[in-house]
């Protein structure tokens, strides 16, 4: 069964660029807008990852981490952060939420699909 990934991004743009870089390696992926999407939009049997933007509208990204870590059927599932604040402050903030990763946009694809790798063999 192939991996599946949750992304959740705002952008258009981005959501294609890592529908398109994931893809290509064999991964399906699922694309929300936001983190209130994400959650309608997660599967019942869950998924492998998730990549979350952290400004959304609706629910931002650091609600919808803290969402992931209170619920314990997806608890386990590692998140990684991909946005466009680049301060310590802002790293600090998403990982306190229970992220596993953070990247600063722009990104490119191969440091994406490295972190990626990281969390699913």
């Amino acid at each position: 069964m192939r991996k599946r990934i949750l992304i959740a991004d705002d952008s258009s743009t981005v959501r294609k660029f890592v529908l398109f870089t994931l893809k290509v390696k064999g991964f399906e992926v699922i694309a929300a807008v936001d983190g209130m999407d994400a959650m309608e939009k997660m599967p019942a049997d869950g998924v492998d990852l998730i990549i979350t933007d952290l400004n959304m509208p609706n629910m931002d990204g650091y609600e919808f981490i803290r969402s992931i870590r209170a619920d314990d059927n997806l608890k386990s599932i590692p998140i990684i952060i991909l946005s466009s604040e680049s301060k310590a402050a802002d790293k600090e903030k998403g990982m306190q939420a229970g992220a596993n990763s953070y990247l600063v946009k722009p990104f490119n694809a191969l440091k994406l699909q490295y972190e990626v790798a990281k969390y699913i063999n």
